[in-house]
């Protein structure tokens, strides 16, 4: 198996189908083995039933499995759920919405191709980087306040542009590993990761992608910042605890 795509997903009947299509023909055009696999984080809409439809009109060379959770869980558990099961020599997750067009991803792969990282990051904030339409206003601030407190309380590397992209790429085993020991369950998880790798001798590179803010994104800014700050402030106490 080359790649295992990671798709996760909370009440997004209206893009999963889209999204398996285009995880599939990125993988047909790069002449890619490759398993789909949709995790379903506990969505009331019927996100599960319509991702299951696509799987009669996939190649033989693209597999679909459809993770599926009883009850929301976060999506840090989310994501963790698909790629510890994954069996891809190289491993990523999408969010849904294509925000991001799955052939960016070949930058990321050539990366870990070529040995120059074990981790590869799309990066909104790279000089490369194309905005097709951005964030509003209050979601660039409360961006802004998560970026500075990532950098100067958990000491995360400042050459790291953008911790919370949701399209990055990893080496299997090691993408396996670092999900498997993660304690993170809601939209943090990418900080852990990060310290996680960082403590463990990893090298994470950033590429620069399209990208398309969602406006139907499901995380709410109001509502979630100081969830997730809260959130980092367990990592910032167990943090230790992993080297």
């Amino acid at each position: 198996m080359d790649i295992s795509i990671i798709i996760p997903a909370l009440n997004e009947r209206g893009k999963i189908a889209s999204d398996i299509k285009a995880a599939a023909e990125f993988c047909i055009n790069n002449e890619l083995a490759a398993e789909i696999i949709v995790v379903d984080d506990g969505s009331t809409d019927g996100t599960a039933a319509t991702a299951e439809k696509t799987r009669s009109t996939l190649p033989p060379s693209v597999s679909l499995r459809l993770i599926r959770h009883q009850r929301r869980l976060g999506k840090g558990y989310a994501v963790r759920s698909g790629i510890t099961r994954s069996t891809g020599r190289y491993v990523m997750f999408a969010d849904s919405g294509r925000c991001v067009p799955y052939g960016e991803a070949v930058k990321g792969l050539t990366m870990l191709r070529e040995g120059l990282c074990e981790i590869a990051h799309g990066s909104r904030k790279m000089d490369q980087s194309r905005i097709v339409r951005g964030q509003g206003r209050y979601r660039r601030i409360c961006g802004g306040i998560f970026r500075w407190f990532v950098a100067f309380y958990l000491k995360v590397p400042r050459r790291l542009t953008d911790t919370q992209c949701g399209f990055k790429i990893y080496e299997g085993d090691i993408g396996r590993k670092l999900y498997a020991d993660c304690t993170s369950l809601g939209f943090a998880f990418d900080i852990e990761i990060i310290l996680r790798a960082v403590r463990a001798g990893y090298r994470i590179r950033e590429f620069p992608i399209e990208w398309t803010c969602d406006r139907d994104s499901r995380l709410r800014p109001a509502r979630s910042l100081w969830n997730v700050l809260s959130e980092l402030l367990r990592i910032k106490r167990i943090a230790p605890k992993s080297q």
